[in-house]
């Protein structure tokens, strides 16, 4: 146990009993966010407070009054529970054997730093916007699971997290959350018998101040930067209050101390990576500080720039140039006017490596990247496609096939995604056959095994989640009504009024105008029809939220929001508000048909559904991103691919067609026994076909045998 963990046991929760203590280590080390097992021990412990504490066991403990943690420790029962999770927790903790160190036998100890402006783990710790930091997230699950030396970098957003509030009017507003950092399992990273590490950031005028912090991620420690601490100037302190600030020098300010001083905090903790990981352009600074600080040493700044070519990879999530980071080139060597020198460049060279391809006086990270890193790679097949095209006048190549852009396709973390309810089930009938099946759960073959299970078994477990998504839906609308005092419509709209026994379309991700959210729209009359069935009724929720700069995205809200209350809708529409971690879980778990209706091409991968199929809710989504490769013609539905105009007319008609022709009446074809047999195929084979090929497990072996083990390969060979 480090002494950080050891001071937060003994001021915040000296009330734990010692027979019971291992409750705190285990709810600083987010490995029981994936594990059944570690959260009914917390659960157990009292439901009340768990749901109260919005499951999170460190606020749920520092608030569980002394007599009811003495009783849990006499209950031989609670022990018998405790004593089984602790041993395993401490077993995949210190186990030597995974599966990193079976495939890759190198020898000496490596390191792979992962950077990446943003981390979906846990709304526990609201460092996040969307999916790309669910997906740096699930990365890290992975990364732990399969035993891949990993080592992280971020930011500690004191008010990176923004909740979402609906007004009568359907408006979004936007409410800031500030970190508890008392009730997060996060810990202060200590050093030479202080409480906490603080690095200077030069370069920087004033200089940056930046304290460190650690999150365990199973085996995967993620360190975040600070700026908000005593040291720094005001102007300083807030840089990272806020995710993607929209003002164009504290963007480069942010960006500068992410990947740079990134990289100076890993060597400030005396950990040097072998090789980086650049999630996005967002982190490219971190290859120059790479460079700075070896040609510090006297190596040849050629050979420096090879080198850290050989060993870097990029991830980029991107398919528009509007998308991707860009700064004035005059603002940039501003900034950097005392940092060029130390690479061994002079003026020209340095804007050199981030000039963008169609505009010279622009710096662009992405550009930055592509150069300075030998392995790059897109999200999915069309993706990679996209991209090549995109950035070929970089490369000299004589075709688009040329450009040195592969692609490893997304993918989810299956044991954080997974039903409880459905894992379960799998165990039944997979696990009897394969003891330790979830160990190799990116074995399609293995997945076969489903179509086994019964009709009734699977129908029944969907039912019972889908209830559990009404009811959170219900439940939150009540506090709503207690607490704040909602408009009666606000309650309606929000869902209040779905009904549990109607075909559930859902709809839930970033609300801006080429996801076309409002796609099922457009033709209101022929809508109303298919909601307002007496027999065949549908019901439609949607969730997410716009950026708070886009304005379009927070009108597409409000026009639905506007549907949603109107009563010729019949109250079959729903806007469920402030989507996040917590209530995707709910949705990818509880509706029947998952939505997706983006522009061709805009679409770099997409993992929601990825989420939803393997819990047997079935995809309808357009041919792009991950469900190109990932549709078989039996695990869902395909909206004929029409134009790529915003207003998709021939998609409109197409996605209401599926609907009437196909999806409904397939659902409401019930047998005798109250089992729609064919829909229930239907689910089993998305979960067998889309559970393995787009898991984290398979995601993070491309990645290691791809990337990971060639650029360690190549530090071994010099």
């Amino acid at each position: 146990m480090d002494s950080s963990l050891k001071r937060i046991k003994r001021e915040l929760f000296p009330h734990v009993p010692e027979r019971i203590s291992g409750l705190v280590d285990l709810s600083y080390n987010l490995w029981w966010t994936w594990t059944t097992e570690a959260k009914m021990l917390f659960k157990q412990l009292n439901r009340h407070a768990w749901i109260e504490s919005i499951h999170n066991p460190v606020r749920m403990l520092r608030d569980l009054p002394e007599e009811l943690l003495n009783a849990k420790a006499e209950s031989p029962q609670y022990l018998r529970h405790y004593d089984s999770v602790i041993e395993r927790f401490t077993r995949y903790l210190h186990s030597g054997g995974t599966w990193f160190s079976e495939e890759y036998k190198g020898g000496k100890k490596y390191h792979i730093a992962y950077f990446s402006a943003e981390y979906g783990l846990h709304h526990s710790l609201p460092f996040y916007a969307g999916g790309l930091g669910f997906l740096a997230g699930d990365h890290l699950k992975e990364s732990s699971d399969l035993g891949v030396p990993m080592m992280a970098a971020g930011f500690m957003y004191g008010q990176g997290y923004l909740h979402q509030h609906i007004r009568a009017d359907g408006w979004q507003e936007d409410v800031t959350e500030t970190l508890d950092r008392e009730a997060a399992p996060v810990t202060r990273v200590p050093v030479d018998g202080t409480e906490q590490v603080i690095f200077k950031i030069p370069f920087i005028n004033p200089p940056i101040h930046v304290a460190v912090w650690k999150v365990a991620v199973g085996r995967v420690p993620l360190y975040l930067m600070d700026t908000d601490i005593a040291q720094n100037d005001p102007s300083n302190r807030s840089i990272f209050l806020r995710l993607y600030t929209g003002d164009t020098e504290w963007r480069l300010k942010q960006e500068f101390v992410l990947g740079a001083g990134g990289c100076m905090m890993l060597h400030r903790l005396g950990l040097e990576p072998s090789i980086l990981h650049l999630n996005e352009g967002h982190t490219a600074f971190a290859l120059l500080e790479r460079i700075r600080r070896q040609v510090g040493e006297g190596e040849p700044p050629e050979k420096v720039l090879q080198e850290v070519r050989r060993t870097s990879i990029f991830t980029t999530h991107t398919p528009v140039q509007a998308g991707h980071d860009r700064f004035p080139s005059s603002l940039v060597e501003r900034f950097f006017s005392d940092y060029y020198p130390q690479l061994g460049l002079d003026r020209q060279d340095f804007l050199k490596l981030g000039a963008d391809p169609m505009n010279r006086d622009v710096f662009n990270m992405t550009a930055l990247a592509m150069r300075l890193c030998d392995f790059r790679n897109a999200v999915s097949r069309e993706h990679a496609h996209v991209t090549r095209r995109m950035w070929r006048p970089l490369f000299s190549v004589n075709s688009e096939a040329d450009v040195p852009i592969g692609h490893v396709d997304n993918g989810v973390h299956l044991p954080t995604w997974l039903a409880s309810h459905i894992e379960y089930l799998l165990e039944g009938y997979i696990g009897r056959f394969h003891p330790c099946w979830i160990e190799y759960h990116d074995s399609p073959l293995m997945w076969e095994l489903v179509k086994e299970i019964p009709e009734k078994d699977l129908w029944l477990i969907h039912q019972s989640l889908k209830r559990q998504l009404f009811n959170r839906i219900r439940e939150y609308k009540r506090w709503r009504w207690t607490e704040r005092r909602a408009d009666p419509m606000n309650i309606v709209a929000g869902g209040i009024l779905l009904d549990p026994n109607a075909l559930t379309i859902g709809f839930a991700r970033r609300f801006t105008s080429y996801k076309r959210a409002d796609l099922i729209f457009s033709d209101l009359e022929r809508l109303k029809r298919m909601l307002n069935s007496r027999w065949r009724p549908i019901q439609i929720i949607f969730a997410g939220k716009a950026h708070p700069d886009d304005q379009e995205g927070k009108r597409i809200i409000q026009r639905i929001y506007q549907y949603a209350e109107r009563p010729d809708f019949g109250g079959r529409i729903a806007f469920v508000e402030d989507y996040g971690e917590q209530i995707a879980q709910y949705l990818v778990h509880g509706v029947d048909v998952w939505l997706n209706t983006p522009v061709r091409e805009l679409e770099a991968s997409g993992t929601s559904g990825m989420k939803a199929g393997m819990n047997g809710v079935l995809h309808l989504s357009v041919p792009t991103g991950w469900w190109l490769e990932g549709y078989d013609g039996e695990n869902g539905w395909v909206i004929a691919d029409g134009e790529k105009e915003r207003g998709g007319k021939s998609e409109a008609e197409s996605l209401y067609d599926l609907l009437e022709r196909e999806i409904i009446p397939l659902y409401y074809n019930v047998s005798e026994d109250g089992i729609p047999h064919l829909w229930i195929k239907k689910m089993k084979q998305a979960m067998a076909s889309i559970s393995p090929r787009f898991s984290a497990r398979r995601m993070m072996k491309d990645y290691v045998r791809n990337y990971y083990i060639p650029a360690l390969s190549s530090i071994k060979l010099r």
